[in-house]
Parts: C-alpha cells; structure tokens; sequence
C-alpha cells in the first residue's frame, strides 16, 4: 500500500499552501499542531498538567492562539499566494500569536473579573473575520461582519428588526471576551466537540481505510450490473460516516471509484455526480454521523444516540433512491458488473482489513454504550494506531504518524477558521435580542404559513452552507429558523434540526456553488456544472425527504412504530417510482419513455407524500396511477422486444 497523498487534497480541496512552504515552517506548523492536540487532549479528559487545570477561558485561548495562528500559514488570501507565503502573511501570523497569548497569560482574570483590552480585541476580531473569509469566501465574510456589527446600528432597523444597540466598546468587550461571543459555545464546538473527530478522520485517511471500504464493497457489489457505481455509493457512505468529511471522502474513495465507473461505461460526468451523492449523503449516515451529531445533540441537550436513531430512516431512504437510479442508469444502458477476476476476495479483504472493523465496533460501543461522547474518537484514534502495526503497508511510522500530524492540524486549522467567525454572529444576534426578531421576521415574511417559512429557511440553509462548512450553518439556523418554525406549526424540535442539517449540506451539490460535485467533477474530468446539474437529479431523495419528516416525524422515529413502518413502505414505493423517472428505466419492467417519465414522478411522489396512517387517499391515487402506468409500459416494452426479435429473426433469414 502507498504512503498517503495530501497535495491533491490540498491544491484542489482544501487550498492550502502547506507543500510549498520552506522547511522551518513546516516545522514550526508540525510542532505548534501537536502542541495544540496534546494540550487539547489534556482538557478534553481533564488532565492536570503540573498540578494544573485549566478553566475554560484559558484552554480557548491557547486553542486561538495556536491554531488561529496556523490559519495565515497555510491558507492563502488570495489563489495566486497558493504557490508562496507573502510577507504580510508572516505579520499577520505573528500577529495572531502575540495578541492570543496575550490574552491566554491573563484568562484567568478574563473570566474570574471580566478583564479585557478592547483595542487588541478589535485587532484579533479582524484577524479572525479575514481566516473566516480565506475558507468561507467573500459572501461569508460579508454576513458574518454584517451580523457581528448588528449591535452598533440595531435600534436604527425598522420593526420587528429593531434590537437593543451598544457602543463599539461593549460589542467587542461581548465578542472577544465573553462566553456570549468567542469564549462561547462556537470554540466549544470545535476545540471540544469536533476536534477528536478531526484526529479520527486524519488517522483513518492515513491509515488506509478508504482503501478497504473500496474492496469490502467491491467483494459485495462488484459482480451486479453498474457495480462499481453501487461501490462507490457503498464505500463512500461508510467511510464518510466515520470520516465526516465531504471533500475528504470524495478524494479518499473517488479517486478510485470514478476511474473504474468510466471504464465500464458510466459518462464522466455520471461517474463524479455518483461519488459527490453519495460523499455528502456519507457525513449524515448513521451509526457515526461525524462531529455535526454531537453538535445537534448539544444544542438540544439530548443523547447523542437519540440523534443517530432519528437519522437513520432518512439516511438510508437517501442512498436507497441512489442506488436505485445507479442500477436504473445501468439497466438502461446495459452495464455489466465487474469480472471476477476484477473482483477482490472477501476473504483476503477482511483477513487485511479486520482492524478497521474493529475500530469501526469499538467507535459504536464507545458512543451507543459507554455514552463516551466526543471523548469517543480520541480512543478510536489510540486504537487505529496500535491496530495499523498489524501490516507492515499500514505501520504508523515516523514518516506516516508526521503525515498524519499535518493532515489533523490542516483539518483543525481549517475548522478552526470557519467556525470561529460564527461566534461574532450569535454574540451579535442574542445581546441585541435580534435572534428573537429575526423568529419573528421569517414568521411574517412566511404570513404565519410553515411552508412558506420552511422554503425561506431552505434558502437561508443553502446561503449559509455555501461555506462548505454544516456545522456553522448549524449553529446559526438552529438559534433563528428552529424557533420559527417550532412556533408557528408546532412541529417536532428534531425533525427541524434535522431539516436545516440536511439543507445545509446540500449546497455541496447544488449549483451556483456545488463544491463536492465540482471537485468530483475535476477527479472525473467532466464539466463541473453538467455534473452537478446530475448530482442534483441522483440526490433527488435528499431534496425532499427533511419536509416529510417535518410534516411527519414519524419519519424519524417520532412517532407511533406502526406509523413510522407504514410511512417507510410508502416511502419506498415511491422512491422507486421517483428513480423510475428520473432515469428513464423501472425495475423489473424496463425503459420508460420520455412521455411516461414525469408521470412516473408525479405517480412516486403522491404514493410516498407524508401523511397519517389513517390519511390513505394520497397514496390510493398515486398507487393507481403507478399501476397505470406500469401496465403500459410493460405491454410497450414486449412489444418492443417482439419487434426487435422479428427484425432480428428477418435479418438472420436474409443473410442466410
């Protein structure tokens, strides 16, 4: 096995410059990286470091202060520094450092006796906004400095807009130096909650899981029609559930998976909508579901396993409709599975790759179970280590655990310059008591109606989650569109959260942005926006499913059982009805014309459209449609087949 490849990863996925750089720096980003991990190691499980512990202010500082910094390291401010660190990039670095660690040396008295300095917060603030725009774009930075500096002009908005101002001074002093604001629940979420899982996704890419998660589903699905499209809808949603990243999982398992769809006959631009599909619907699959369950389970003080139950049903109707439209695409265009020559043993694969399936067992006892929480992925990491020294291809050597240390500080430093900003926004928004008018604002834009309101939080899910970051949208949308909607219909607190994760993410593959798909699109060399265009047609399910468990949380096991299973079959039906026509071929049937297609989509939505269990004409008149339909075009299809034999069998009289 290969030593693991990160300049791919970092010229097209993560933008860093971390290659180019000269050897100090290199250096100086290994050894801050590690000092960051083991101080947050030592917080995290409660640690004394000689005799000491730290409170909560000093751990956030120390965390901005290292990996804050890192941030004018390694991400350019503008593409062209891609290739070089410019000189005022090494200032605002030291910047960084100095000002942080200025105020780690007094946290204490920051959070004992409110100390601050309002001029150097104002320094740090801008330092923070400018990473925040590195990794988020301008349109990130435009919201989030527009939101931050609402306290300074919220009495001078009109309506239900209006909010109690502040002074420059008194923002900054609640941005900087509060639990209200960048002491807050942002760094929380990822000094603290989501940092064990950044270590665990860079101990699994360098470890080569994606490599096992490719032949264990290459063992399973290989040899059925479009195979290696059902490999990588399969591999993607294991290993990005662990992982919990998109773009990582795009390049961990498509680099692979979109070769060999092509190969076979799948369209370039098929094969890249498949891996980007099935990438983002990885982040949200159960039993792991990455940082963002923790992070929802936070937000509404629940258990975690609550979150993963509740998102099981739509998970797995996301990558049924999926690999319904693979085998349909395949169906179609007569697509044949793999050799078996092609296709690995499943012995050999699991004699190689047992340790991940132990990680993988011990990563779901530790969370369902023992109730670890985000201590959980720091003992995974521990044990995938220990584990890699059972084949000398994946030993974590000097060379491989330094790899691994670069990888883990590029994904914190990144996450750190994304979520952070987000601090300004809530901090904003709650001391003006803007968070309540914003509730109230989508209420009378909406007119009190729960669609109009849910479409509005849509747009603003989308908006926000171009930054390619689900957590930040989160945090944001969980504070403002929840309460909103909860209000105005009453409906169910998870299945809202649930909604606004869902839409939050697919901008990954929904145009005018779509980054997954464009980034599978690069690794498929396919046209970015064909391609994302039918990453939006294969991810249909995705697209509609959160308003049906909105409308019906049964859905997501918040309901009566017998609900829930009634809904799930209809479901079901539907999807392959969906599939059917959205590809053009139904299952066990045949191709669909062009002229029964929207039909066929009409007949799948009206069957699977959330209702009551007792609320049975919907689904009557969608199931008779269905059938309609189904007749026809299986008599067309004989027919068809009887003309093509006769001309066959005529064809065969002349010749001979």
């Amino acid at each position: 096995m290969q030593e693991p490849e990160t300049k791919e990863t970092d010229v097209v996925v993560e933008m860093t410059r971390f290659n180019v750089l000269p050897l100090p720096m290199k250096a100086f980003f290994a050894i801050m990286s590690g000092l960051g991990l083991f101080i947050a190691l030592s917080y995290v499980f409660n640690i004394s470091l000689a005799g000491y512990t730290m409170l909560n202010f000093t751990y956030f500082t120390i965390f901005i202060t290292i990996f804050a910094s890192l941030i004018f390291l390694i991400l350019p401010a503008r593409r062209k520094d891609l290739h070089h660190m410019p000189w005022y990039d090494y200032m605002l670095l030291i910047a960084t450092l100095a000002i942080s660690f200025y105020f780690f040396l007094n946290s204490e008295e920051m959070s004992i006796a409110g100390w601050n300095n309002i001029p150097l917060g104002v320094i740090l603030g801008l330092l923070i906004l400018e990473g925040g725009r590195r990794t988020g774009g301008n349109v990130f930075l435009v919201v989030t400095l527009f939101l931050g500096a609402y306290p300074l002009f919220a009495d001078y908005m009109p309506g239900l807009l209006w909010g109690v101002s502040y002074d420059l001074p008194s923002t900054i002093e609640s941005m900087i130096f509060t639990e209200e604001g960048l002491m807050g629940i942002t760094t929380k979420v990822v000094a603290v909650i989501i940092i064990g899982f950044l270590v665990f996704a860079g101990v699994l890419i360098s470890s080569g899981a994606g490599d096992f998660f490719l032949n264990l589903a290459n063992a399973i699905f290989g040899k059925f029609r479009g195979g290696p499209a059902k490999v990588s809808v399969v591999s993607s949603g294991l290993f990005g559930s662990l992982s919990g990243s998109i773009f990582s999982n795009i390049l961990g398992t498509g680099s692979v998976t979109i070769p060999t769809m092509k190969k076979i006959g799948y369209p370039g631009h098929y094969a890249g909508a498949i891996e980007a599909c099935a990438s983002t619907g990885g982040v949200l699959m159960p039993p792991v579901m990455g940082a963002v369950a923790f992070v929802m389970a936070e937000m509404l003080n629940v258990d975690y396993a609550d979150i993963v139950v509740a998102a099981t049903i739509p998970s797995l109707l996301f990558y049924f409709g999926l690999l319904l439209q693979v085998d349909a695409f395949a169906g179609k265009a007569n697509i044949k599975g793999l050799s078996q020559d092609q296709i690995p043993s499943m012995k050999e694969t699991l004699k190689v790759g047992w340790p991940f399936i132990a990680v993988f067992v011990f990563l779901m006892w530790g969370l369902l179970y023992m109730r670890w929480s985000y201590m959980t992925p720091w003992y995974a990491s521990g044990l995938m280590i220990v584990l890699s020294f059972y084949r000398k291809e994946t030993r974590m050597t000097p060379k491989r655990l330094l790899d691994t240390l670069f990888m883990i500080g590029k994904l914190v430093t990144q996450s750190t310059a994304i979520i952070l900003p987000i601090g300004f926004i809530m901090c904003g928004l709650n001391i003006t008591g803007a968070s309540g008018s914003f509730t109230s604002g989508l209420i009378a834009l909406g007119s009190g109606n729960i669609f109009l309101v849910l479409l509005l939080g849509l747009l603003a899910c989308y908006i926000l989650g171009m930054a390619g970051m689900v957590i930040s949208a989160y945090i944001f949308l969980g504070v403002t569109l929840a309460p909103a909607a909860i209000q105005i219909a009453d409906l169910n607190e998870m299945s809202v959260h649930l909604f606004i994760i869902y839409y939050a993410m697919l901008s990954a593959i929904t145009p005018p942005v779509a980054a997954g798909a464009f980034l599978a699109a690069t690794l498929a060399g396919a046209g970015p926006m064909k391609t994302a265009f039918t990453a939006m047609r294969l991810g249909v399910v995705i697209y509609f499913i959160p308003f049906f468990f909105v409308f019906n949380p049964a859905l997501v096991f918040q309901g009566p059982l017998f609900t829930t299973l009634y809904l799930v079959v209809l479901c079901m039906i539907g999807i392959v009805y969906i599939a059917a026509g959205m590809e053009g071929y139904l299952i066990g049937v045949g191709k669909a014309k062009s002229v029964f297609r929207p039909f066929l989509v009409i007949a799948g939505f009206l069957i699977a459209f959330p209702q009551p269990a007792w609320w049975w004409q919907t689904s009557i008149v969608g199931g008779v449609l269905a059938g309609i339909l189904t007749v026809i075009m299986w008599i067309d299809n004989r027919k068809t087949e009887k003309s093509q034999a006769e001309t066959s069998r005529q064809g065969n009289i002349v010749a001979t």
